[in-house]
């Protein structure tokens, strides 16, 4: 009996030990779990490395391995949403989420579009800000840089969040990541965290590909009340239940 093999989103790292430990009982053998950028995980997938089960920050991945044949089947397991991590001592706490986007002295930072669904979602909020203010909606998109998630983009140190990390280390003034690291960020971090209007969010639709017959059960698991409540406890946001596949746009 070997490992169950998990290429995981790395957004769910801090979530991760919880399922693991609600559910390793299925798993005798135990669970061995690679994080890293959802996107260039569904690659190495595609390149044949030994995958059990897919867990991605969305469903475009698992979809696409299920088209092409490298899954047998796919599902949506959680949400998640936006937010702005803001440098303290460099704002008005006061002030709102598009008034610190619009300041033209701070810099602004998301994940690697493509390679991470971070970034496809940070840029789809770009386009939303574009298609309600085209002047600043052009401005965030030439001022924003790309600094996470990419092939090429430098490791984040390990323990530390993306977003703390790029603002303490001077690289960025806001970082546009995932409302579900929110929690974890301790006031002496020096940053703050920025809600974005409902009317604004892109939600982040997070998806599983079972690559194997060995991930059903705890891709089940996942969908269960129980896997449920563990992602909300961590600041995601549960589904409605939906049947077995991924629903359509």
């Amino acid at each position: 009996m070997k490992p169950l093999q998990v290429l995981a989103a790395g957004s769910l790292r801090h979530v991760w030990p919880a399922i693991v430990s609600a559910f390793q009982q299925d798993y005798p053998a135990g669970i061995e779990t690679q994080f890293g950028p959802a996107g260039l995980l569904r690659q190495r997938i595609e390149q044949k490395e030994a995958c059990d089960l897919f867990v991605s920050a969305s469903t475009v991945h698992p979809q696409a391995l299920l088209q092409a044949g490298l899954a047998q089947r796919a599902a949506l397991f959680c949400h998640n949403f936006l937010c702005l991590s803001v440098r303290r001592d460099r704002v008005d706490p006061a002030a709102g989420w598009l008034d610190l986007l619009r300041h033209t002295d701070l810099r602004v930072a998301t994940s690697t579009p493509g390679c991470d669904p971070c970034g496809d979602y940070a840029w789809q909020l770009l386009d939303r800000i574009e298609q309600q203010d085209a002047t600043l909606g052009k401005q965030l998109k030439l001022r924003a840089r790309m600094l996470v998630g990419g092939r090429d983009s430098p490791p984040v140190p390990p323990g530390k969040l993306a977003s703390a990390w790029l603002i303490q280390s001077g690289q960025t003034d806001i970082f546009i990541g995932y409302r579900s690291y929110a929690h974890l960020l301790q006031p002496a971090d020096g940053i703050i965290t920025v809600l974005i209007p409902e009317e604004w969010q892109t939600r982040a639709d997070y998806g599983y590909a079972v690559c194997q017959p060995e991930g059903n059960k705890l891709a089940e698991r996942l969908r269960s009340s129980e896997g449920q409540a563990i992602f909300v406890k961590a600041g995601f946001t549960a589904i409605e239940k939906q049947g077995p596949g991924i629903p359509a746009p």
